[in-house]
């Protein structure tokens, strides 16, 4: 799903308010969800799902092409885990 198409779909369910508004509350909680990841802090979305951020160490990798070793430095990665509600529902 594209974000136009959750865009579609809100406004289809919420008629009060219009298309322009809802993009903008959309982008209004992506951007509170970018901030709180960015500062560490775990996200929990009851019957949805939890994102958090982990931190990977640095690691030596290789290039499958030549087969060389390089180094990968250390990164932060989002760890999402679905909820048992998501779970289920997906599984039906």
């Amino acid at each position: 799903m594209k974000k136009s198409e959750l865009i579609e779909r809100v406004s289809q369910k919420i008629e009060i308010l219009t298309k322009k508004q809802i993009e903008t509350i959309i982008d209004m909680i992506f951007d509170c969800m970018k901030e709180a990841l960015s500062k560490g802090e775990k996200i929990e979305m009851r019957g949805f799902a939890n994102f958090k951020i982990k931190q990977r160490p640095e690691r030596t990798a290789r290039n499958p092409k030549t087969g060389e070793k390089i180094k990968v430095p250390p990164q932060r990665a989002i760890h999402f885990k679905m909820s048992k509600a998501l779970k289920e529902a997906l599984n039906k």
